[in-house]
């Protein structure tokens, strides 16, 4: 069942209440997780109750609202008023609770949600409330989804939420919104947020959610990618779009499968955003690609790159078929069920009939240039399954600047002229034999940010050291070829495209 929309007269004050009484309950992320205690708030992040059941028994109503909603308990009648005052008749009428005999039950999600988003106080800070619909599985129950899903908080959004940046923008994009969680981020940061969705369901909690938060810069509109903005620019696009990459057969999850064939979404989305972006502005996606047999992945999607755009697409992981289908099943409630096997073998087979060898998950960050910028179009496609900094935003931000810096220096002149300051999280460590003299490989890494590592040898080490701002870049080189009893020419040769790679890969800036 969905919301009624909140726009309505008779919806009007409804969530302005909920929010009333979720704020008095102080049901906020920090308050659960302090009653839970760290061992049930672990469980229910495995989809186990039990824990948290045990915690929740005293009847406050920070304790019913978790139970309600959290843990999708059954709660007396009396409780889910104390915790709701005046509104569980009112939630009941509009889908979002169930009442019986003595007792309330959920039948949407209600729950408190709190990002790192790199937005500071405006975002990150502040105490939201998400609708969706119920989590799946819980305690391995067998639970299938509809196909008009309204999906919650997902390790997918809070990716997304803290790869996109978060400077302010005049107008901003969500597109294919869902439960609407990107757009109240955006709103943060935005002064105007559209949000769209082909799911009328999903259109409605978002804006349910827009209005419960007090988002009010949240416009939602229903169509399919980017109908509803057709011929409008955004300084900011975020998108989770459908990606999984299946045959299409059976029952199609509007949030999570596109309709259409592989990854043909994600490419459509890619090749269409750069029409809808303003001069500097950003599409960030959050997507599954197809690694095709014989083609190296970077290669196939650098064909979707438009030539207006600098670009930075990021491989974070790659699945091999089986893992992939077996992961994409278990989300759907399959596992275990009577055509699980049935399921399986079928996706399997059509992702070996379209010569699928692996499925990549990354970003691909999209910035449409101004056409004033020093140097030439940047693209960056970059195989990255490390551990980096969360959010991830702010590295994003300082890769564009690193490689439009690393682009207007490419004059060679230009550069040995240039004073460079190495980065003050970079850290140099040696590896050897105990008790050698020299240092067998010497390594540069980042503490922050993408914490890129990178091999270097005595003359590339020392130049960083020597960065500090005093010497220009030639007077670096030079003096460390007379030190070392080199030629300066040959090392100007030899190490200036290596300063401009170290510029470009943010371990030198100016």
């Amino acid at each position: 069942m969905s919301p009624a929309d909140p726009s309505t007269p008779a919806a009007r004050d409804l969530p302005r209440r909920l929010r009333e009484a979720l704020q008095e309950a102080d049901f906020t992320v920090e308050a659960v997780a302090a009653l839970l205690g760290p061992t049930a708030h672990a469980a229910l992040g495995r989809n186990e109750t039990t824990p948290g059941l045990r915690r929740t028994g005293g009847g406050s109503p920070l304790e019913t609202l978790t139970r309600l909603f959290l843990l999708q308990a059954p709660v007396a009648a009396a409780e889910a008023e104390a915790a709701l005052p005046g509104l569980v008749d009112r939630l009941a009428a509009e889908g979002i609770l169930e009442r019986s005999v003595g007792q309330v039950a959920a039948r949407l999600d209600v729950r408190p949600y709190s990002a790192a988003d790199g937005a500071g106080a405006g975002g990150a800070d502040r105490a939201l409330w998400v609708v969706s619909d119920l989590t799946p599985g819980l305690d391995g129950a067998p639970t299938r989804v509809g196909a008009d899903h309204v999906l919650g908080i997902s390790s997918a959004s809070t990716s997304l939420a803290q790869l996109t940046l978060r400077h302010p923008v005049e107008r901003a994009l969500d597109l294919g919104t869902g439960c609407g969680v990107q757009a109240l981020h955006l709103a943060t940061h935005a002064r105007r947020v559209v949000a769209t969705d082909v799911n009328r369901r999903a259109l409605r909690v978002a804006r349910l959610n827009a209005a419960l938060n007090e988002a009010d810069a949240v416009e939602v509109r229903e169509g399919s990618y980017f109908e509803p903005v057709a011929g409008e620019e955004f300084d900011l696009i975020a998108t989770n779009p459908p990606f999984v990459i299946s045959p299409a057969t059976g029952e199609r999850l509007v949030y999570r499968d596109s309709g259409l064939p592989g990854d043909r979404v994600v490419e459509d989305i890619v090749r269409a955003a750069p029409r809808h972006l303003a001069p500097g502005g950003w599409c960030q996606v959050l997507a599954n690609w197809v690694i095709a047999d014989g083609t190296p992945w970077d290669e196939r999607l650098a064909g979707w790159l438009d030539e207006e755009c600098d670009a930075l697409v990021v491989q974070r992981e790659v699945l091999d078929p089986a893992a992939y289908v077996e992961l994409w099943l278990k989300d759907a409630g399959h596992h275990g069920g009577p055509d699980y096997a049935q399921r399986y073998d079928t996706w399997l087979s059509w992702l070996e009939d379209q010569g699928v060898e692996a499925i990549g998950f990354g970003w691909v960050d999209l910035r449409r240039r101004t056409g004033s910028e020093p140097g030439g179009r940047v693209v960056d496609l970059l195989e990255w399954p490390f551990e980096v900094e969360q959010p991830i935003a702010p590295a994003i931000a300082a890769w564009a600047t690193s490689a439009g810096l690393a682009a207007a220096l490419g004059d060679d002149d230009v550069l040995a002229a240039t004073r460079l300051v190495a980065r003050a999280d970079v850290r140099q460590e040696t590896l050897g034999a105990v008790g050698a003299e020299d240092p067998e490989t010497v390594v540069l890494r980042q503490q922050l940010g993408f914490r890129r590592a990178r091999t270097a040898d005595t003359v590339e080490a020392a130049l960083v050291g020597a960065c500090d701002g005093d010497l220009t870049v030639g007077q670096v080189l030079d003096a460390l070829a007379q030190l070392l009893e080199r030629d300066p020419g040959a090392t100007r040769a030899t190490y200036l495209p290596v300063v401009r790679e170290l510029v470009a890969q943010g371990y030198l800036g100016v």
